[in-house]
């Protein structure tokens, strides 16, 4: 087998295609588009390229068939909790070979090695936690949602016989429409909005500044205590976070909740993009823009995915969540078309979130586990700790 690092256009082109040759004969696999792929490695479009790096192989059998991928990268942020030197690595697909498996986590840990970590993670992405990480354990039956990893079966036995230990478990959410929220949900709303103070507003692209704004306030506030290397947001940048989504979000699927004018937490939700680009094969091309226009006409936008929630940290534990749950179900409910609405991952370290998922009658439909390789055998594995 021929290991080789990804430097040109010939190598770019085939670590797009492995995957459409792994899951040729899958039904269930949904390409993530190549667009979204390239800009994981793309130096201008990846801020997390300006304090780290990135690798990329691709694996030939004897016979010079592609079988293999595979991505490493380092930046700060993932040493993470315990300030252990660890690095990352994902957007792995192989054959069903192990051999074939070892060579490319090799690949990923020597390069590490070379950075000076001590452990590595995966699989992960190049960027943020709402996308391509983690890997399926369970679910496979189940069509993936947009940015959602997906992978045979057969890749957890692969990490764990490399030697890979469970980090923590990742929990993906699915409530459907026709479901009834508890009535204590209902009765948090009317308290926080007829006693407390309190309104929860859908975003309004005529008012765009407004917004873009008071999502830059909350997101600073509820994420520069949380991440070491926290770069705040600007209100430029947020307008255009929003511009770039214009085509694809329904503006009543952005909920911003304020207490006495004051913005202080937001859930962002968008369509479940997947029930449209099953049809790109991964190709956001002129011809795929078109199919999304059509396959968007046709009602194929029909559930929602929660991309993220964010409240002010002296605002949590008040309730919110549950009221911002509400003002988004009373707007669902009036909307026939939507069937239900899946949440963005939730960890097992965070059990809060996970009770508040349960509570409101929401389903697990699939379970991704974050890795973690020790490189020092004797060293000692600790899973993430618990939240607060």
């Amino acid at each position: 087998m021929q290991l080789t690092e990804v430097k040109d256009i010939a190598t770019h082109k085939e670590f797009l295609l492995a995957p459409r040759l792994i899951y040729k004969d899958d039904k269930n696999w949904i390409s993530h588009l190549d667009q979204d792929i390239e800009k994981v490695f793309d130096k201008k479009a990846n801020k997390y390229f300006e304090l780290g790096k990135a690798a990329r192989w691709i694996l030939h059998d004897e016979n010079g068939n592609l079988i293999g991928r595979v991505a490493a990268f380092v930046h700060p942020e993932f040493s993470g909790v315990f300030n252990q030197k660890t690095g990352g690595m994902g957007f792995f697909e192989c054959i069903h070979n192990q051999k074939a498996a070892f060579m490319l986590f090799d690949a990923c840990k020597n390069w590490l090695t070379e950075q000076g970590m001590e452990a590595m993670d995966g699989p992960i992405n190049f960027g943020e936690k709402d996308r391509f990480w983690g890997l399926l354990v369970e679910g496979f039956q189940h069509k993936p949602i947009y940015s959602l990893n997906y992978n045979p079966p057969y890749y957890k036995d692969f990490f764990e016989a490399f030697g890979f230990k469970n980090f923590y478990d990742q929990h993906v959410f699915y409530l459907s429409a026709k479901k009834e929220l508890p009535p204590i949900i209902q009765k948090k709303f009317e308290r926080l909005t007829k006693s407390q103070g309190y309104r929860f507003d859908h975003f309004r692209m005529h008012q765009l500044e407004k917004y873009a704004n008071d999502f830059m306030v909350i997101y600073n506030e509820a994420w520069s205590s949380t991440h070491r290397y926290f770069k705040p947001l600007t209100k430029e940048a947020a307008i255009a976070t929003f511009q770039s989504m214009k085509s694809i979000f329904d503006e009543n699927l952005l909920i911003f909740a304020y207490h006495f004018d004051r913005p202080v937490a937001f859930f962002i939700s968008i369509p479940e993009l997947n029930g449209v680009f099953k049809y790109l094969k991964g190709r956001l091309d002129l011809l795929g823009k078109l199919k999304f226009l059509y396959y968007r006409w046709r009602g194929k936008l029909n559930e929602i995915c929660g991309v993220v929630f964010g409240i002010v940290p002296e605002y949590r534990n008040k309730g919110i969540d549950a009221g911002m749950i509400a003002a988004l179900r009373d707007y669902v409910g009036e909307r026939n078309h939507y069937l239900g609405a899946y949440m963005a991952w939730i960890g097992d370290f965070n059990e809060k979130m996970l009770k508040i998922a349960e509570h409101i009658g929401s389903e697990r439909v699939f379970l991704l586990t974050t890795y973690r390789f020790l490189f020092d055998p004797k060293a000692t594995f600790e899973r993430h700790p618990k939240l607060d």
